[in-house]
C-alpha cells in the first residue's frame, strides 16, 4: 500500500528522522493558515498524489509569501497532475502539503528496500539525489552504493558510517546519516514496509541532514498486524474497481491492456500475465480469485472483467486443487454470464480437480467458450481472439 509523503514523514519523524515543519491542507485558505502557523521565509506547496516526478510537472511550488501559498494551492487543488508515473490521464489533486523551504547545499539518495536477490533488507544510495536518480542508476550503475543488512547481526552502525562515506558524507554528517539509516531501518522493520525512499536527503545551509521528500510503501499482506496503518489508505488514489475487488476479497490490479485475466493463485496470475506479454498479448488486469473463493465471489470478479470497456477477450486459467475445484470457478463464471451475457470471446484452461465437471458446467449452460489444452495454447488462443475482436 502506498501512502502519501506527509503520512510517511510523520512516521519517520517518530523514529527521530529530521523533516521540515509542515502540514497538509485541502483548501487554499487552509494552506495559507498552515504557512502562517509553521512560519518561515519561504514554503514549498506540494501536491499529495501517489506518483513521482511531481517537481517536473510543477506539482511542487516554492513561494515566499502566504499570498503566493494561497495562489499555488488554488492552482493545484481540484486539478489533475500528469507526471511520468501517472499515465496520460494524470491524478486528481485533493490535498497539498505546505512545508518550510530548506536551504540546500547537497542532495543525496537513500532508500531501504527488500533485496530479493539477497533475501534481505538493504540500503541503496547515491551521491546525487533528485528526480533523475532512475536515469543515473541505469546509465551509471557504478554510482549506486548498496549495503545489505544481515538479520542475524542487525543494523551495524560502523557499516552505516562507511556507507555514508560512499554518499559523500563524512564527519558529523556521516554520523547523522547513520542515525537516519537506523531510524529508517527500524521504521522499515516495525511497519512491515517494502520500500522507504528518501529522495533527496539534503544537507542544509546549517550543515544538518533533513529528509526533504519521502516515499513509503507498506506490505499489504502484513496490514492485518497494523490496523492503524490501514487507515492511511487514500481511496482516491486507488482505482474504484480495485476498491470493489478488495470488498469481495479478490486480489485485483487493473492494468492497461485488452485481455481480461482470471486465475486462482498469485503465482499462477504472475505466470499468466508474463506468458501473455511474452506471446505478444496485453493483459488488462491481474485478477487472483484466491484458493478460497466462493462461487459468488468468482461471479463478482468475472463481472468486474466484463465491466472494463477495453476488454476484447477473457482468459480463465484455473488449476483445481484441494480447496478450490475447477467446477466451482466455472459455475461462478457461468452465473455471471447468465446475468450479464458475454460480449467478448472466452478462453478457458482448466487443470486438476474436477476439470471435466468444469467444462460441462459451462457447455451445459450454453456459455460460448473455447477450451485450451494448456497455458501456452490458452495464451495463443486468447491473444488471437483479442486481435480479431
Amino acid at each position: 500500500m502506498n501512502i502519501h509523503e506527509y503520512q510517511a514523514k510523520k512516521i519517520l519523524a517518530g523514529y527521530g528522522i529530521p523533516i521540515p515543519a509542515g502540514e497538509v491542507a485541502e483548501t487554499p485558505a487552509d494552506a495559507a493558515s498552515v504557512a502562517r502557523k509553521i512560519d518561515g521565509r519561504a514554503w514549498a506547496v506540494k501536491v499529495q498524489v501517489h506518483a513521482g516526478g511531481r517537481g517536473k510537472a510543477r506539482g511542487v511550488r516554492l513561494v515566499k509569501t502566504t499570498e503566493e501559498v494561497t495562489a499555488a494551492a488554488r492552482d493545484l487543488l481540484g486539478n489533475r497532475i500528469v507526471t511520468d508515473q501517472t499515465g496520460p490521464e494524470g491524478k486528481a489533486v485533493h490535498q497539498v502539503y505546505i512545508e518550510q523551504a530548506v536551504g540546500i547545499v547537497q542532495e543525496v539518495y537513500l532508500a531501504a528496500l527488500v533485496d530479493r536477490s539477497a533475501g534481505r533488507v538493504a540500503f541503496i544510495g547515491a551521491k546525487e539525489g533528485g528526480e533523475d536518480i532512475e536515469e543515473t542508476a541505469i546509465a551509471h550503475p557504478d554510482r549506486i552504493a548498496r549495503l545489505v543488512i544481515d538479520p542475524d547481526v542487525g543494523f551495524d552502525r560502523s557499516a552505516a558510517m562507511a556507507f555514508a562515506a560512499k554518499l559523500g558524507l563524512d564527519g558529523d554528517l556521516a554520523a547523522s546519516a547513520a542515525d537516519v539509516m537506523k531510524g529508517t531501518y527500524d521504521a522499515f522493520i516495525e511497519n512491515d514496509a517494502s520500500l522507504i525512499e528518501i529522495n533527496p536527503l539534503v544537507v542544509t545551509n546549517q550543515g544538518t541532514l533533513v529528509a526533504l521528500d519521502v516515499k513509503m510503501v507498506l506490505d499489504d499482506n502484513a496490514l492485518y498486524r497494523h490496523r492503524e496503518l490501514d487507515s492511511l489508505r487514500d481511496v482516491n488514489e486507488v482505482d474504484p474497481s480495485e476498491v470493489e475487488a478488495k470488498r469481495f476479497e479478490l486480489n485485483y490490479v487493473k492494468l492497461g491492456g485488452d485481455i481480461g485475466v482470471m486465475v486462482n493463485g498469485a503465482g499462477l496470475a504472475l505466470a499468466t500475465v508474463d506468458l501473455l506479454k511474452e506471446r505478444g498479448g496485453d493483459p488488462a488486469d491481474f485478477m487472483d480469485i484466491r484458493p478460497v473463493a466462493t462461487r459468488d465471489q468468482i461471479a463478482t470478479g468475472f463481472k468486474m472483467l466484463l465491466s472494463n470497456p477495453k476488454i476484447r477477450a477473457i482468459l480463465v486459467n484455473i488449476y483445481g486443487g484441494g480447496i478450490l475445484r475447477c467446477d466451482t470457478v466455472t459455475e461462478g463464471v457461468a452465473a455471471s454470464c447468465k446475468e450479464l451475457g458475454l460480449r467478448v470471446p472466452l478462453i478457458v484452461r482448466t487443470a486438476g480437480t474436477n476439470k471435466e465437471l468444469a467444462e460441462k458446467a459451462l457447455t451445459a449452460r450454453g456459455v460460448p467458450v473455447v477450451f485450451a489444452r494448456d497455458m501456452m495454447d490458452a495464451a495463443d488462443k486468447v491473444i488471437a481472439a483479442a486481435k480479431r475482436a
